[in-house]
């Protein structure tokens, strides 16, 4: 029978990565120097994470998918994902400005060939005092009107820059502009895609004077122009409760802070649950299985799973991710 599964994270050195995914969350990435992103739960094809425990070490996330289907994801889940799982977990640490940039929605990565759209989200693990990020547009705009902003290179007059800190969640929907400032540690849920179209990337080069390839023309088809009121997601956290971060159509995001034992039952659910512990540890029980939990893991619960029982030592915070 299928037990709660464990991954070993596949890393990505990036120009703009720095050290926390080590010093903050414990997860080594030796032999790169610095890490910008740990692929925690990926079935992106060429990148699927593998896992480390039990009968099935060794394995990769589609191979598990293609074998049990339903009883992994959930019956209306496959029916959807059929051969790749849905939803892709990271860690990205930010130690310098990542490129502004867009994703497609569905229709637009479907027409390039592409796959899924990229829909995401960000809970934000730490932030160095003053950090900063973009979300969206500070006015609305037109095409044109933001090409004339792009092409002289004044494109920092019309972005939203947000202060961020500890515990700050922004949901980014597909076609919303955005880019991560320097200092900022964060895990990213979103949809199972690798296709960003960068716009600006801070006159940056490389040790040898080039600069980074941009996808201008595909970005400007993919952008949302509008502007909406709030682009931070508010929420209540209550201990030994959980507190609603994000519902979309791709994935439904909660928090879950615990200092006592607690009983979850996903019966109704027919999805599988994903559990990133951004702090703390715990132990969780699942039928006969005992796996630990610590800072920086990510869990899979298999679909076929209804009950657990997450037992705190002596407290956790957990991200709780599944598809509605």
């Amino acid at each position: 029978m299928l037990y709660p599964l464990k991954f070993r994270p596949i890393f990505r050195e990036k120009i703009w990565g720095g050290k926390k995914i080590s010093t903050s969350l414990g997860i080594d990435f030796a032999p790169l120097a610095t890490c910008g992103e740990a692929w925690t739960l990926s079935g992106v094809p060429g990148s699927q994470t593998v896992v480390t425990n039990g009968f099935l070490a060794g394995n990769d996330l589609n191979e598990i998918l293609e074998i049990y289907m339903d009883e992994l994801v959930g019956e209306k889940v496959f029916e959807k994902c059929k051969d790749e799982f849905p939803v892709l977990v990271k860690f990205i640490d930010a130690n310098d400005w990542l490129s502004v940039q867009v994703h497609p929605d569905d229709a637009m990565a479907a027409s390039q060939g592409m796959g899924n759209g990229k829909t995401e989200m960000w809970y934000i693990l730490d932030a160095d005092p003053g950090a900063k990020l973009v979300s969206g547009f500070s006015r609305k705009l037109d095409e044109e009107t933001f090409s004339a902003f792009l092409e002289k290179k004044q494109i920092k007059e019309v972005l939203n820059f947000e202060n961020v800190q500890k515990g700050d969640v922004f949901y980014i929907p597909s076609g919303r502009v955005h880019a991560l400032g320097p200092g900022i540690l964060l895990a990213e849920i979103q949809q199972t895609s690798d296709t960003t179209y960068r716009l600006f990337d801070w006159d940056r080069v490389d040790a040898s004077g080039k600069s980074r390839e941009l996808h201008t023309s595909l970005a400007l088809k993919s952008i949302d122009f509008g502007v909406v009121e709030s682009y931070r997601t508010t929420y209540r956290a209550e201990m030994n409760k959980t507190a609603r971060l994000v519902d979309s159509p791709f994935f439904t995001t909660s928090l879950l802070d615990a200092d006592r034992e607690i009983q979850k039952d996903y019966g109704g659910l027919d999805s599988f649950v994903i559990y990133i512990c951004v702090e703390g540890r715990a132990t969780l029980v699942a039928d006969e299985h005992r796996v630990s939990l610590t800072k920086g893991e990510v869990l899979l619960l298999p679909a076929v799973i209804n009950e657990v029982t997450l037992i705190p030592d002596p407290n956790i915070r957990i991200l709780e991710v599944y598809i509605p």
